[in-house]
């Protein structure tokens, strides 16, 4: 998988949790969600869709296409599992969040991967 922007990772893991949450993803829901403006999203979708990551209908819906959609769920799972491991060690949901966003991107797939099986070995022990 090539290396994508940071910014382009974020906008097609909007995507998927669009998708995931409402049945459809639109432009003005991805500008609102990663609280953008409107011709932000206009350029990134347009990058996206030039690199064939996503495609357009021409009502304006968007879908994510199989490189985008392999991309989007890479960082959303990071992102979620990110998200529970910081909570599990008592950091606060809100700011567990915020640093699950940032730490999704850079954190090495070494890291991640001991991390994911220091979290199941916790777990197994705790039954």
């Amino acid at each position: 998988m090539m290396k994508i922007h940071e910014s382009a990772e974020d906008y097609l893991e909007a995507m998927l949790m669009l998708q995931e949450e409402n049945g459809y993803i639109r432009s003005i829901d991805i500008a609102q969600k990663l609280n953008v403006t409107k011709p932000s999203v206009s350029f990134a979708v347009k990058q996206l869709k030039e690199n064939g990551y996503i495609s357009m209908a021409k009502d304006g819906s968007i879908k994510l296409l199989k490189p985008g959609m392999k991309i989007a769920s890479k960082i959303y799972e990071r992102h979620r599992l990110l998200t529970a491991f910081l909570e599990k060690i008592g950091v606060d949901p809100v700011t567990a969040e915020k640093d699950a966003c940032k730490m999704e991107h850079d954190i090495s797939e070494e890291t991640f991967s001991a991390m994911c099986r220091h979290a199941e070995k916790s777990t197994a022990e705790a039954k």
